[in-house]
């Protein structure tokens, strides 16, 4: 036991007494020290004692979509460690097509009695949907913050990534290197951040690349989410000549991509491709992917923050926080062929 106190003293960086005071749960040690020694308990591996295990503040549920989408899979993570940092346990929901709804996991968390519900990328994100759902939460009331989608009348924390900066900044890119036909795909358009995009790229295509509104309709193709709607939607673009896609996903990216590589044609110098996300590994893919990137971390600490302030009664103000996002240019974006350049510049 001895070697054990000396081990773990050793990773807390504490003297043996204060292992022994805090293993013991004694009072008179600071609150930071004894996370310290804990935090090493758990690192060497040994099991905490049992009257040190029930610490958490409460549940907290965890709704994502599914997971095939590496975006998914980030936010969540830095969530669950946000929670544990604050003292809660999360409980995390995964939904898959056909497979059980996000109501239904409501249900399981109410009765797993949870403290609060994160939901990222759900029904709340959805216009066709019924959000009277959420009000029936907050009538409980349960704390709740949801991440990307916004609900106008819902009195909860909404975070957000600001998708009309970011269709403004991926036109503004491709417009500096020389593009003119760019092309936008994008997911259903009952989702207000593909609402929110579409009407971005088309105020910054008429106003940087000076395409007319009238215009404008053959450049936009909305699809499914994922690489094979991306596929489908930059195959029909290509036939309409452009030189430069705005992609609502990193994964419609990937798709655009491929489908430029069955006509032959090379990304970047046939077809410049932008995505959005920065999901991980978008940076060694072939090309690396130029992507517009969504703030996870700072998103998702704001949304717990949030959430705990909300539990704890001192509530966030119940409104829209956007985080901007980041243009990050990878291999995936060049110089407009000389050739649409030079049609640009004939008919300026």
């Amino acid at each position: 036991m001895r070697a054990r106190l000396s081990d773990i003293a050793q990773q807390a960086e504490v003297s043996e007494a204060t292992v022994s005071r805090v293993l013991n749960d004694r009072p008179g040690v600071a609150p930071e020290t004894r996370q310290a020694v804990l935090t090493a308990l758990d690192v060497l591996g040994y099991e905490r004692p049992a009257r040190l295990r029930k610490r958490s503040a409460g549940l907290v549920g965890l709704v994502v979509p599914e997971l095939d989408n590496p975006i998914f899979p980030a936010f969540a993570q830095v969530i669950e460690s946000t929670l544990a940092q604050s003292g809660f346990t999360p409980v995390l929901c995964t939904q898959t097509a056909g497979g059980v709804t996000e109501d239904e996991y409501v249900e399981m968390l109410l009765d797993r009695q949870v403290s609060g519900i994160v939901f990222v990328s759900g029904l709340h994100a959805d216009t066709a949907a019924n959000h009277d759902r959420y009000r029936a939460l907050l009538a409980r009331p349960l704390p709740v913050v949801m991440i990307n989608g916004y609900v106008p009348g819902i009195g909860a924390p909404f975070v957000s990534c600001d998708d009309r900066e970011a269709a403004e900044l991926a036109v503004a890119h491709l417009v500096a290197l020389g593009h003119r036909r760019i092309g936008l795909i994008t997911g259903p358009d009952r989702f207000v951040p593909v609402q929110r995009k579409v009407a971005a790229w088309r105020s910054a295509m008429t106003r940087l690349a000076g395409v007319a509104e009238a215009d404008l309709g053959p450049l936009a193709e909305l699809s499914l989410f994922g690489v094979e709607g991306g596929e489908a939607a930059a195959g029909r673009l290509l036939d309409r000549g452009v030189t430069g896609v705005v992609c609502g996903s990193d994964l419609m990216a990937l798709g655009a991509i491929r489908a430029a590589r069955q006509r032959g044609l090379d990304v970047p110098d046939g077809l410049s491709v932008v995505g959005y996300d920065d999901s991980p590994l978008m940076a060694f893919t072939d090309p690396p992917l130029t992507t517009m990137r969504q703030p996870v971390t700072a998103m998702a600490v704001a949304a717990v923050r949030a959430l705990v302030d909300e539990i704890n009664g001192h509530g966030a103000p119940h409104s829209e926080y956007l985080f901007r996002p980041e243009l990050v240019v990878r291999g995936s974006t060049a110089v407009a062929p000389s050739s649409a350049r030079l049609s640009y510049a004939r008919s300026a």
